[in-house]
């Protein structure tokens, strides 16, 4: 793929295909504009119908591509996650780059159709799950690129493997928190997982975005807080930038096991770079979503 800011490159991703999740919105919707614009067929998804489509529509006029297509899954339900896999396995007979771009909070304890805490299975188990049932596409499309968003509070994480589902004590916070470490961690043991097939795994902090992130179940103190800081907050085109880089830039080209802000690598939280701890969330995770636990590559660990 070439690099997104040569002023001299034309369609830069001509060709490419891409899904991204969540992109009906924020950072999502910021993302698939971007790589639209750079000449990409870009797949959204969006929890409603209705909505996913409206946004496809805005992507086409904003970016110029008619080539965006839109998908209706509810990602916190697993059924729902593998319904859109079937759906983007058979439109897609490549796939050059899947951007995990879905998440959210919630201030109280929610479950989902599956039983399952909702924000570990929407933030972590629905990009576990949709990219594990798109992999054999993706490693016979490589080269490839898989990004996943995260967030700085990925530093603040803590994988509670005695209390993942937030039964016993939840707070909206650390529940955020654990999924974005998540994030990182099966980002660092997919890259181990896939190394030398051709398909890169890099995970990103897109900053501090002003977005509807969080509005519906929105904590007393954040709704008090947001209105104070909102000048401070970025844009989602900006909040997007990094993703783009990821997806589309030369630069990042082979890059894998990393973590980025800013479009720079940066080292993420301690706990991340624990293999031991990584791979047994992978157990976890594939538990919990019904998918069998693939051997672990243990030859290329990731160093920040």
């Amino acid at each position: 793929m070439a690099d997104s800011t040569d002023p001299h490159s034309t369609d830069p991703m001509a060709g490419a295909t891409v899904v991204v999740t969540g992109g009906t919105a924020g950072i999502g919707r910021a993302t698939a504009i971007g790589l639209a614009r750079l000449g990409a067929r870009v797949g959204i998804t969006g929890r409603d119908r209705a909505r996913a489509e409206a946004a496809a529509a805005d992507i086409r006029a904003a970016s110029g591509n008619p080539a965006v297509d839109a998908y209706a899954a509810d990602l916190s339900s697993q059924a729902e996650v593998r319904h859109l896999a079937r759906q983007v396995l058979d439109a897609y007979p490549r796939l050059d780059v899947l951007v995990n771009n879905v998440g959210g909070f919630w201030a109280h304890r929610h479950v989902t159709a599956d039983g399952l805490e909702h924000t570990f299975a929407l933030n972590h188990l629905a990009p576990f799950l949709l990219t594990n049932l798109l992999l054999d596409r993706l490693i016979a499309s490589a080269p490839v690129r898989i990004v996943t968003v995260s967030s700085g509070a990925q530093a603040m994480g803590r994988i509670d493997f005695d209390d993942l589902q937030g039964e016993r004590s939840y707070s909206g916070q650390r529940a955020y928190n654990q999924s974005k470490l998540a994030n990182v961690m099966f980002t660092y043991a997919l890259a181990r997982r896939l190394d030398g097939t051709g398909v890169t795994a890099t995970v990103l902090h897109p900053g501090v975005v002003q977005t509807n992130f969080g509005v519906e179940d929105q904590s007393r103190f954040y709704a008090v807080l947001l209105p104070l800081i909102r000048p401070l907050l970025k844009s989602p085109a900006r909040g997007a930038a990094t993703s783009i880089y990821l997806a589309s830039s030369a630069d990042v080209e082979g890059v894998t096991g990393r973590y980025f802000a800013n479009r720079k690598p940066r080292r993420s939280g301690k706990a991340s770079y624990d293999t031991a701890a990584q791979d047994r969330l992978w157990q976890v995770s594939a538990a919990l979503v019904g998918l069998p636990n693939q051997r672990t590559n243990s030859t290329s660990t990731p160093t920040g």
